[in-house]
């Protein structure tokens, strides 16, 4: 059997993984990474519940430390998408630079041949070695989207035990089973360094300054005043502020006019996208191809088309005009029930740049 280190969380998902694991015979490790402060506290935290996890199952259990390299990668990455009027996803660069990065060369460091994690995503291996990674059993809860910056080496070296399980509650009930003290631990937040989801509030405590601008029509009309351009996102009806003889939405954020961009409904659609930061799990065969997309987390796979441009970026061109393009998030690209890559979006393309 293998040595395998899991990435504990201290929540469920994580502490039946190696539950699993441990069941199935492997020689199995618990690894919980301490990201930021309020990770130290006692009861409810994410060390505490990893430790106890890891004595109940009698593993061994390591504490990483990785404040410094996730401050300086991801948080702070964070605050400067926003301050140049982006929206970005901490979740994927936590991915791809931390969790599947520096946490997985301590794991190796730590003697494992594996890292397994929590996430709901299936991964398969080709008789020549090739890695695929694919959508989870349970349709609901797939992460594929969170994961697309894997690469082969990556992959060979990761396992994600839940990918099969069909829904939640089997994962609770084998919790329960196996009598983890997780069993009932609520979900956790949309992003886990941000108290209570208030966005607004941890921007303006690291260093955004609110700075008052103006709120136009797409066709240059004043309508309004903003209170700082972080304060909004693609797609945005409430809280302008603004009387129209339609809804109005926000089309564009342009930070370094200050500017917010309103419309109507139709100006909220695009033809396509620009995206760069490219990377590929299973890489295209030629400059253009035909595939799916999804352009956020809960976004359906769309039909569209890919060109592979100069410069690590991609113009992709969806079949059907797609809503609230956003700026900072991410393009994955489906292949069927697979994952062949994805990048971050730059740009919409209007519909009048077909």
């Amino acid at each position: 059997m293998s040595r395998i280190a899991v990435a504990m969380s201290g929540g469920v998902d994580s502490s039946v993984t190696a539950a699993l694991l441990k069941q199935q015979g492997h020689d199995v490790i618990g690894i919980t990474m301490r990201l930021f402060e309020p990770q130290n506290c006692g009861a409810g935290s994410a060390v505490y519940d990893a430790v106890r996890v890891a004595e109940l199952l009698g593993i061994e259990h390591h504490v990483v430390d990785l404040g410094d390299p996730f401050k300086k990668q991801v948080i702070d990455d964070f605050i400067e998408q926003y301050r140049h009027g982006q929206t970005p996803n901490p979740c994927v660069r936590c991915n791809r630079s931390i969790k599947f990065g520096l946490l997985l060369d301590k794991a190796r460091e730590l003697g494992a041949e594996l890292l397994a994690t929590g996430h709901y995503v299936q991964k398969t291996v080709d008789p020549d070695g090739t890695g695929h990674l694919r959508i989870a059993a349970n349709r609901a809860k797939d992460q594929s989207y969170f994961l697309y910056t894997l690469t082969q080496r990556q992959l060979c070296q990761v396992i994600f035990p839940l990918g099969g399980i069909g829904s939640k509650d089997e994962v609770r009930r084998l919790a329960t089973q196996f009598g983890l003290p997780v069993a009932h631990k609520g979900d956790s937040q949309e992003v886990c360094f941000i108290p209570d989801n208030d966005y607004v509030s941890f921007l303006e405590g690291h260093g955004i300054t609110a700075v008052p601008g103006e709120i136009v029509h797409s066709d240059g009309t004043r309508l309004g005043r903003h209170q700082g351009t972080h304060r909004y996102t693609i797609g945005q009806r409430k809280g302008l502020g603004i009387a129209w003889r339609e809804p109005l939405y926000v089309i564009a954020i342009d930070a370094a006019t200050n500017r917010i961009v309103v419309g109507e409904q139709p100006h909220l659609f695009a033809a396509g996208l620009l995206a760069e930061e490219l990377n590929w799990i299973i890489p295209p065969h030629t400059d253009a191809f035909a595939t799916t997309c999804k352009i956020r987390y809960r976004h359906q796979p769309v039909p569209c088309r890919v060109e592979l441009l100069a410069e690590d970026r991609c113009r992709v061109t969806f079949d059907e005009p797609q809503r609230s393009v956003t700026p900072g998030q991410y393009v994955v690209f489906y292949d069927g029930d697979q994952v062949l890559g994805g990048g971050r979006i730059i740009a919409p393309i209007g519909l009048d740049h077909q």
